[in-house]
């Protein structure tokens, strides 16, 4: 159809505008900038835990589940780092791989904050004070403090345990609402450490909700056979569970009651102390 000038209507129509670009999405965002290479390097090193001494390419290939190729570029390139040192057979991790975890104990926040009260709590006690993380369904131990500042036996700083059958794993746990916490329970590993590890999903939540109502938690031989411990949650600011402090000993040394009547009031001492510090 035309017009007056001869032009056909249609012509005047305006153009379409460019299509709207659509937004990308923070899973779109994570799964572009995800770098495989380095989760395949950082996979590596951990597998290196799980071997004694100097490991091969094919083991240390198997142990990370990579194509043997793909591992021996890997190591290399550790190697050339200096975080692996090999003789062209066998590969070992070297002392530079602590400085990652140098790197995180110096910047991290609560455990800068929780060292000197872990000092003095162990000062006041005569007994060491250790401070926990929860790392999944694992507790990790990333700072003590000792009466004597010389070695004296204790859960060493990297030392891990499993969450639901430690002191300061029940603590942290409390974090969480009562079906979070159920269905975490039911999903998580729960083999028995001990002749009186608690394993039963439903005892242990009913035991985690009990500690949360009392503010600590004690547990006795349950991670270990000769050895009780009580902990309580530190709390940042809000009120929110970061992380655990606790203290422990021998059965044969150290009654139940003691634990409640000697340490439980500097380890709430503490937690309290470091509570406005927390961001």
């Amino acid at each position: 159809m035309c017009g007056r000038d001869g032009k056909s209507k249609f012509l005047n129509r305006s153009k379409p505008g460019p299509m709207p670009k659509l937004k990308r999405t923070d899973q779109d965002e994570r799964a572009t900038d995800f770098v495989e290479s380095l989760d395949r390097g950082l996979r590596l090193l951990q597998v290196f835990g799980a071997v004694t001494g100097p490991a091969t390419l094919s083991d240390l290939a198997r142990a990370a589940d990579l194509p043997r190729a793909t591992a021996r570029r890997i190591l290399f390139t550790l190697a050339h780092g200096g975080f692996v040192s090999t003789d062209g057979k066998l590969f070992t991790l070297t002392p530079h791989v602590l400085t990652l975890a140098g790197s995180y104990l110096r910047s991290n926040q609560v455990v800068s904050v929780l060292q000197p009260v872990l000092d003095r709590i162990a000062t006041s006690a005569q007994e060491i004070s250790s401070l926990a993380l929860l790392d999944g369904d694992e507790v990790v131990f990333v700072a003590r403090g000792s009466p004597t500042r010389v070695f004296s036996a204790g859960l060493d700083i990297g030392y891990r345990l499993p969450a639901f059958c430690t002191s300061v794993g029940r603590a942290m746990l409390g974090r969480l609402q009562d079906d979070e916490l159920a269905a975490r329970l039911e999903a998580m590993r729960r083999e028995a450490l001990t002749p009186q590890t608690l394993t039963d999903p439903k005892r242990l939540l009913a035991a985690i909700i009990a500690d949360r109502e009392q503010g600590y938690s004690l547990v006795d031989r349950e991670a270990e056979p000769h050895f009780r411990s009580i902990s309580v949650p530190v709390r940042r600011y809000d009120g929110t569970i970061v992380a655990a402090i606790n203290m422990g000993a021998h059965v044969d040394r150290v009654p139940a009651s003691e634990l409640i009547e000697r340490f439980l009031p500097l380890l709430r001492e503490g937690a309290e102390d470091a509570k406005s510090r927390l961001l």
